[in-house]
């Protein structure tokens, strides 16, 4: 996958009604999870210095994440990389077993014999020489809509929610601390070359507050708002 445009919104919740009353004869739900709405948690990874929380203190564009996601309704556990550069984003992705997950979690690496994929050896080596190790859950709920012209993807991200609790991450419940206002809510666009007029009408309610929100970085200050953003 190719670097794409990602823009992302303060939305309250009579803002995302409106749009997706909107969306629905425009554009179909994510195929991939029934009812439309699913869950999901992310573990990220910061280094001994926390540099990834530094870069986005500091609005540093040029930067990556390493995590570990897992989607409501699949069975399947993911490695993830996202890559921020000059304005755009790129995530590559790779499964990983029960087993190797809870080595992670534990900020350790699975038997270097194991690791034949291309991020767990990077993550492999970030964990060995920058003590990369599992620092925060970020956990939501997901309603997506997508549109083949221009590869758009358009989610709605509610309740968002941060936890310290590393060894939950793998259990059916996590303790979170909402990171949002209540009532507040994450609209994000994300697109290749071009959002279509016609979405692009549909969000132009004149209302919607732009941000670089990052999960991560909230989910590390939780009791930080977005009220002064």
């Amino acid at each position: 996958m190719d670097y794409r445009h990602e823009l992302k919104f303060l939305v309250s919740d009579q803002e995302l009604e409106i749009i997706r009353y909107r969306l629905n004869p425009l554009m179909r739900m994510d195929a991939h999870h029934s009812g439309g709405t699913y869950q999901i948690r992310s573990l990220y990874f910061d280094d001994l210095e926390d540099s990834c929380m530094r870069e986005n203190e500091d609005g540093i564009d040029n930067r990556r994440k390493f995590r570990i996601r897992i989607y409501g309704g699949d069975d399947v556990i993911k490695l993830e990389k996202k890559i921020k550069y000059r304005g755009m984003t790129r995530k590559l992705s790779e499964n990983l077993t029960i087993e190797q997950c809870r080595f992670y979690m534990q900020g350790r690496t699975p038997p270097f014999a194991e690791v034949s994929e291309r991020l767990q050896k990077e993550l492999f080596a970030e964990i060995k020489t920058k003590g990369m190790r599992p620092i925060s859950i970020v956990q939501y709920e997901r309603t997506a809509f997508v549109e083949p012209a221009g590869n758009v993807r358009i989610t709605f991200d509610r309740n968002i929610g941060g936890s310290k609790a590393i060894t939950a991450f793998l259990d059916e419940r996590v303790p979170l601390i909402p990171v949002l206002p209540q009532g507040q809510h994450i609209l994000e666009v994300k697109f290749d070359q071009f959002l279509p007029q016609y979405i692009e009408n549909v969000l132009n309610m004149g209302t919607l507050q732009q941000t670089s929100f990052s999960k991560y970085y909230f989910s590390r200050n939780p009791l930080q708002t977005m009220g002064c953003m």
